[in-house]
């Protein structure tokens, strides 16, 4: 399981290796105390910690000296879609039972300011020779994006398996050499 907190969108995806197994809307932080981007992971998980982080608490690996920011349910739904938290991602507390169930400690966390590229007309620029692997990408569907036959994408990222790539991972997308 990977999630991705996308804040300009306000949107929490939930991805089982390739597939997604749940979109959800979110809360995030407000401008005074925003919400950081980034790439982490949950370092602990809460039934019912009670006040207002609702039903469940998923705490994540971002450090701070203002206490731990997390993914969490809320008893003010009303701010769902919102900017207003102090830095945590909230959810209807409905929503974050089931993520809760699905993810383990551990879990990847990727936190996005910007628009996924399935949501976007996305082209590669010509000067950039490689795609950074998104959680819920497949080769087939950057072969499409980029306009790269996938035999090429295998070949030039030495690839025996088109399953076997992981978010993070870079790609090689063009053979044009950079100097």
């Amino acid at each position: 399981m990977q999630i991705e907190v996308n804040l300009t969108l306000r949107r929490l995806k939930l991805f089982d290796r390739y597939s997604v197994k749940g979109i959800y809307p979110v809360a995030i932080g407000k401008p005074q105390t925003p919400t950081p981007t980034g790439f982490y992971h949950i370092t602990r998980k809460i039934i019912n910690p009670g006040g207002i982080l609702g039903t469940r608490w998923m705490e994540l690996s971002i450090p701070s000296d203002d206490g731990p920011y997390g993914i969490h349910g809320t008893t003010q739904p009303w701010s769902i879609g919102k900017a207003v938290s102090n830095g945590c991602i909230r959810m209807y507390n409905h929503h974050v039972e089931e993520v809760f169930d699905q993810v383990r400690i551990g879990t990847p966390v990727l936190i996005v300011k910007t628009q996924a590229a399935d949501e976007m007309d996305w082209r590669p620029h010509p000067s950039q020779p490689y795609y950074l692997v998104r959680p819920g990408d497949t080769l087939w569907q950057i072969s499409q994006r980029c306009g790269i036959p996938m035999e090429t994408l295998l070949r030039l990222n030495h690839l025996s398996n088109p399953d076997r790539i992981y978010p993070g991972q870079k790609l090689i997308i063009t053979h044009n050499k950079i100097y």
